[in-house]
Parts: structure tokens; sequence; C-alpha cells
């Protein structure tokens, strides 16, 4: 196996959890919490990042993969960006979740717990990241003129960075709920492995089709764009600051776009 491709596997798998287990690790440094503007800045940050990287490193190019086919370029986007909203609606209906600042739980009635349930809801959430990066090393792997080798580091850097806040606004309420700081980082950690398993999912997919990888690519864009929309824009506008959250999004996006050119 080529180095580049050893190389693109391990950043593709490792760098987007090392960055969600360093968020975590703010349980141990932040020992008073969050304040409220500075969790909706970072609520904000990570929803632009996710949405720069949706259309960057996503649809675009779904839409230059899916040229040549012989289908409309736009179909196969069309097709996999609402296929990954459904997918990502039916999940978030079927588990029962908790969204952090929420009393109410979402999805099966259950007699889980508020910290497990919580713990849910991010796993939710970081399967549509696991699941782009996956599916963009796919085209890599597959030597699509398209997808580069920096495209893959990109977009993986892009996404440990915003995990790092996500990591954090998950792990420090579980301190507050009454659990222990090494029980709160391991369960933060935990969560993470989650994209590591999307990614692994997106690749055998691709593998065994690669004529779907232009679906693949918008599928994965649309179960992100579910979560910026369901769970991370809602957070920002809720109560007072909302401003600070919008212009966490708009340095957010702006910093995955500037990723997403410089590198990919």
């Amino acid at each position: 196996m080529e180095s580049s491709t050893l190389i693109g596997m391990a950043v593709a798998l490792v760098v987007p959890f090392a960055g969600n287990a360093l968020g975590a690790a703010f349980v141990f440094l932040l020992r008073h919490g969050m304040s409220e503007r500075f969790s909706k800045a970072l609520v904000g940050f990570a929803a632009g990042v996710m949405i720069a990287a949706s259309v960057w490193s996503l649809i675009i190019p779904s839409l230059e993969a899916a040229e040549g086919t012989g289908v409309p370029a736009w179909l196969p986007a069309t097709v996999g960006f609402l296929s990954g909203v459904g997918f990502l609606l039916v999940i978030d209906h079927f588990t029962p979740h908790l969204h952090i600042g929420s009393d109410e739980p979402e999805g099966r009635p259950t007699a889980l717990k508020k910290p497990t349930m919580m713990m849910l809801a991010l796993a939710i959430h970081n399967l549509p990241e696991g699941m782009a990066v996956g599916v963009v090393l796919a085209g890599f792997l597959a030597g699509n003129a398209g997808m580069a080798l920096s495209g893959v580091i990109a977009l993986s850097v892009g996404i440990a960075v915003q995990n790092v806040p996500e990591g954090a606004i998950v792990s420090l309420p579980l301190v507050a709920s009454g659990m222990s700081r090494p029980k709160a980082f391991a369960l933060g950690v935990a969560c993470g492995a989650v994209e590591p398993a999307g990614a692994l999912l997106m690749l055998a997919i691709a593998g065994l089709a690669l004529p779907v990888l232009p679906y693949l690519l918008a599928f994965a864009a649309g179960a992100m764009i579910y979560v910026v929309t369901e769970e991370l824009i809602p957070q920002t506008q809720q109560g007072c600051h909302t401003n600070i959250g919008t212009v966490g999004v708009a340095i957010g996006f702006v910093l995955m776009m500037i990723l997403d050119v410089a590198l990919g």
C-alpha cells in the first residue's frame, strides 16, 4: 500500500477523533464550566464549519464526480442530499436522545438516564461527520481525479477543529449533572468513536460500488446539514447573546472554506 494511501487513511480515521478527545479533556481544564456566550460562540463555529464542509468538500465534488456519467450532474447531488436528510430524520425520530440545553427528550420513549441520552445525541451528531470524511477518503483511494490527499486532510482537520468545542460542550454538562470528571471525559471520548465507524462504513459502501460515489458525497452533506439545522443553529438562537452564535457561524464557515480552497 502506498504511503499516501496510508497517510490518508490515518488522517481520516484518527485526526477527527483526536479533536473530539481534546475537547472532552476540557473537563479537567475548565473547573467552573463554560459561559453561555462562549458556548454559543463554539456551537456557532461548529455549525459554520459543517455548512462550509457540506458545500466545498461534498456537494461540489458530488457535482464534479457525476459529470460524464450519463445523468444530469444535479441528479445524484439531489437524490443523495435528500437521502442523507431522510436518514438522519429517521435516526433522530427513533433514537432516544437529549440535546444540550433542552429538558425534553426526543425519539422513542425510554427509561434511559439524562447523561446517556445526551451521549446518544452526540453520537447522532458525530455520525455524519465521520461519513463525510470516509466518503472523501473513498474518492481519493479510488483515484477520483477531483479528490486529492490534500482534500482529505483539509476536511479531516476542519472536522477535528470543530470537534474540539463539541467535545467540551458535551462533556462539561455531564460534570455539571454530577458525573465525575474522569467518567465525563471517558464518555465524551467514547462518543467520538462514532466518527471512525461512520468513515469505515462509507469506505465499505463506496468500495462495493464506486459509481455511487456522487450520491454518497451528497448523502453525507445532507446528513450534516440536518444536524446543523436541527441541533446547532437552534442552540445558538436560544436565550441571550444570539448574535455571538451568528458570528461563530461566520468564522467557522470562513475557516473551513479557507482550509478546503487552500489545501483541497
